[in-house]
């Protein structure tokens, strides 16, 4: 089959799961209706846990120097300017990347688009998925492209990363439920002047008219994301700049000189019903869609794709149980349920009209720069919001716990007094385990003998506040989660837990071909 994987769209879902899927020697197509990328560009925050994941393909620097450090927001409630709210590297000691950062989705989308051409991957532009037709062994889609003819495409499996409309969705015939907010918003990314206009973050209120003000790359540009004034949205069929400019000029003191995009929408809460369904699988968000409230739509995709890409490289390089691609719905859906009630409350505080939701919003932004300087409340906040906390424990069969660290849990990042880090050993995107403190020599042998990379680091207080254990054994997916952990550094436990879905590795396939 010249094809396994057919991905549909190429936003940053399908890009992700491309460039993950191509790191790992899957054969991959992956196709977009649309003529070029970042044609529907709202997504612009990348959260922690997503630049955890980039940096073991390569892509976290390049991220980075593309885009901008949220370093704190400003706020401003009618008129009148209140003690900033500081972030800056708000995680740190969590997270080897403890910041927020800006990255339009369209530079995004050049980011990844640029190293699937390393890769040797392209976008297949102005093709569209027509039909469906999942075999059992193989899926057949039927696709049209520029030509307007019919090309067939057989895959061993088929990932709808095609958006809200996803027509993978529609044609594998799975629910959507959820609703849209009543509430109106706009977005614009603009060239202005003005005392908003200074590389920060700025949350303006006035009434019950809200903006943010986030800073772009390039001298005056900014991202314009805010309420349509309530007048506007009773009486006018059409909105436009023009309708929201005036309070823009009042309220968050911005004179716009050039509007580069502008567009309004309501906001989605919406869950599928199945995220497989056969040789199926739907991400981002073809699979859930939530408020932009905290930035955390465009990251959760990209949890959806790294879960799922190792796991069918596992399925079709490794002779992995295809059992184990039903731990993608169960884990990621639990996943999105987490994030969409955070959103919804954080949705709920922004847009609600009203006088309570008024003096709401007013205290909270007044005791937001003192709580923040609270650590145990800081980083409560950026383990919420980087998606760091998100974690599996639901799933992961037996448990098992060594520290506060328990099967399911992300794996805690640890910098050692030498600077090296724990988490460089996971850009080889394979199963490791992980021990602080003493190797045992059994487990040594057995982790050589099975072909599972092992590494040992020094037991430091570092580690001890991530919440390990000395001398505690971590089995760590391709993923950077917790497999199994045990104080007890026991091979047959580890063994049994890679058994569960016949995970093996090259020395055990090697060994299974010179026995028989």
């Amino acid at each position: 089959m010249e094809t396994e994987v057919l991905i549909v769209g190429a936003g940053p879902s399908g890009l992700v799961l491309a460039l993950w899927l191509a790191k790992l020697g899957i054969r991959i197509r992956i196709i977009d209706r649309a003529p070029q990328s970042g044609m529907a560009s709202r997504a612009f925050a990348l959260q922690a846990r997503t630049l955890e994941f980039y940096d073991q393909v390569g892509l976290a620097r390049d991220a980075i120097a593309r885009g901008r450090v949220i370093t704190g927001m400003n706020v401003h409630i009618g008129g009148r300017s209140v003690e900033p709210v500081p972030f800056g590297e708000f995680g740190h000691g969590l997270s080897p990347f403890p910041f927020v950062l800006v990255l339009l989705q369209d530079d995004h989308e050049k980011l990844l688009i640029d190293h699937l051409a390393a890769a040797g991957i392209q976008v297949e532009r102005n093709t569209e998925l027509i039909d469906l037709d999942d075999r059992g062994g193989v899926v057949r889609a039927r696709l049209k492209g520029l030509g307007g003819g019919d090309d067939f495409c057989e895959a061993a499996f088929v990932c709808g990363c095609d958006g809200v409309s996803s027509i993978v969705r529609e044609l594998s015939k799975i629910g959507f439920p959820g609703e849209s907010s009543n509430e109106l918003f706009y977005v614009a990314d603009v060239e202005a002047t003005g005392s908003s206009v200074d590389g920060e973050l700025h949350y303006v209120m006035s009434g019950d008219d809200i903006c943010s003000v986030f800073p772009l790359r390039g001298d005056g540009r900014v991202r314009l994301i805010g309420l349509v004034p309530e007048l506007a949205r009773k009486t006018l069929l059409q909105i436009d700049f023009d309708d929201v400019s005036w309070q823009l000029r009042q309220d968050a003191d911005l004179e716009v000189s050039v509007v580069e995009s502008f567009s309004t929408y309501r906001v989605q809460q919406r869950i599928a019903t199945e995220w497989r369904k056969g040789r199926v699988f739907l991400l981002g968000d073809a699979s859930h869609v939530h408020s932009p409230a905290g930035g955390q739509g465009l990251n959760a995709g990209v949890g959806d794709a790294v879960n799922l890409a190792w796991k069918l490289g596992a399925v079709l390089r490794n002779g992995a149980d295809a059992a184990l691609l039903d731990t993608y719905q169960s884990e990621r859906i639990e996943a999105a349920r987490r994030i969409a009630a955070t959103t919804d409350r954080g949705f709920a505080l922004q847009a609600k009209r009203g006088k309570l939701m008024r003096l709401a919003r007013s205290a909270l932004t007044g005791l937001a720069p003192r709580l923040m300087r609270m650590s145990v409340f800081r980083r409560w906040v950026f383990r919420t919001i980087s998606q760091l906390a998100i974690d599996y424990r639901k799933s992961s069969g037996p448990a098992s716990k060594a520290g506060r660290v328990a099967g399911g849990d992300r794996l805690p990042w640890v910098r050692q007094t030498d600077q090296s880090d724990n988490f460089t050993p996971l850009r080889g995107m394979g199963w490791q385990a992980q021990v602080f403190g003493q190797v045992d020599d059994q487990l040594r042998d057995a982790c050589a003998k099975w072909g599972l990379a092992l590494h040992g680091f020094a037991w430091t207080p570092a580690a001890r506040r991530a919440g390990l254990a000395k001398d505690a054994v971590y089995l760590v997916r391709p993923d950077g989660y917790v497999a199994y952990a045990s104080t007890s550094q026991d091979p047959l436990a580890i063994r049994q837990q890679l058994l569960r879905f016949k995970i093996s590795f090259a020395a055990d396939q090697a060994e299974g071909r010179s026995a028989a």
